[in-house]
């Protein structure tokens, strides 16, 4: 008798979970809004209006499609062919703003008049009161008092945008708490509020929603990929990992093409075992945060652990519930970079390149030279970001 073998399935089920990752683990007060988002949101997205409103929005005011761009030197340097996704080059300077566009239209579709967010970085702060701006909606930002320090080129601009920036004074003062205060923000002021989220996190069904507007990367690295080379599948997909939602788009039109080897990249911060990390998935298990069955690094009583990395993007102890699966399923290989190795990357590609990457796509970028590619392979590394937000941090390594 032949046995059938059943093919994983990568992407969300009818029941909002990834493996046995996702869900909503949701306060009471919060159901309806979720509940809301979950009938809606895929009849919405569906649209023939709101697909002509999104794209248009991708083309003439993001800059969409982003440019794939084959960096010789880092090719000849690795011995391979090297690719970046350019999402540096997005309005707004990374790739949020593809979440942060859709996101606005379904608040509008929902009839709301207010959005919340949180942030680390600033960059889906930025992005977040961008279209805000646009769409003349007012915009409530929380972001962590330590990040507000480090990344005041973003508040400047949020604030400039007509953004409100909270602080979130709890806990580490970053990601993991400003994610915290928007959240009760949203249950708190759930009437005519949005919660735009910025990563593959929290109740079901906000890993998938965002994950589909991030998609758009994926997408097009397809036939940008096959008009460079002929072939539309590359070997390696290299992408940063703080919740990951600049993975998740780069990886999505390839999760069934077996060959393609998903490489996540997570902060290792001082070092995975010096207290001062974020590579969740060496440190972590499963649990819950931010409202969804994950992977996240806590302590023996369940107690979330503060995680580091001098990158605000990855400076999260969770990721989301489908790279849990990702892992746990051993779709995508994780792989860890240092804060002084993001910092290497960085130049590298600077000065091989001239071109300035974001601290967080620079963890991506510090495994270039620790995977097994040949020359003939294609690697498709994410630029995510752009690095004129890290420059404060980046000139401490220059004088």
């Amino acid at each position: 008798m032949k046995t059938i073998v059943q093919k994983k399935l990568y992407h969300v089920d009818s029941r909002g979970y990834y493996g046995s990752f996702g869900g909503a683990f949701i306060p009471e007060m919060l159901y309806s809004k979720i509940e809301e988002l979950r009938e809606n949101y895929l009849s919405i997205i569906a649209e023939p209006s709101f697909q002509k409103e999104y794209n248009d929005l991708l083309h003439n005011y993001v800059g969409r499609p982003t440019p794939l761009y084959r960096a010789n030197r880092l090719s000849t340097k690795y011995k391979t062919n090297i690719f970046l996704k350019r999402e540096d080059l997005c309005h707004t300077g990374a790739h949020k703003v593809n979440n942060t566009i859709g996101q606005i239209l379904m608040a509008k579709k929902l009839g709301k008049k207010r959005v919340v967010a949180e942030t680390g970085a600033g960059q889906h702060g930025v992005a977040t009161a961008t279209v805000c701006a646009l769409m003349n909606i007012e915009c409530i930002i929380y972001m962590g008092e330590i990040d507000i320090e480090r990344q005041a080129p973003n508040v400047a601009r949020m604030k400039m945008l007509g953004a409100e920036v909270r602080p979130a004074t709890s806990g580490s003062r970053t990601l993991k708490d400003a994610t915290n205060e928007a959240m009760r923000h949203w249950i708190t002021n759930c009437a005519g509020t949005h919660y735009i989220i910025g990563s593959v996190v929290g109740p079901h069904p906000c890993p998938d929603m965002v994950a589909r507007f991030q998609s758009i990367i994926s997408e097009e690295i397809r036939w940008q990929l096959k008009v460079q080379t002929g072939k539309e599948t590359p070997d390696y997909v290299v992408a940063c990992v703080g919740g990951g939602s600049n993975a998740a788009g780069a990886f999505y039109h390839f999760l069934d093409d077996e060959d393609v080897k998903l490489v996540a990249v997570e902060a290792a911060g001082q070092g995975i075992s010096s207290g001062y990390s974020a590579a969740t998935t060496v440190l972590g298990k499963p649990g819950v945060l931010h409202g969804s069955h994950t992977i996240l690094m806590q302590t023996a009583d369940g107690q979330v652990m503060e995680p580091s990395s001098i990158s605000a993007g990855l400076d999260y102890p969770g990721i989301g519930p489908q790279h849990a699966y990702l892992f746990d399923s051993g779709r995508g290989t994780f792989m860890s970079a240092t804060d002084d190795e993001a910092i290497q990357a960085a130049f590298e590609l600077t000065r091989f390149e001239g071109i300035i990457p974001a601290l967080e796509s620079s963890h991506a970028l510090a495994v270039l030279g620790k995977l097994s590619a040949s020359e003939h392979d294609n690697v498709i590394v994410n630029l995510s970001g752009r690095g004129d937000k890290d420059m404060a941090t980046y000139m401490k390594y220059i004088y």
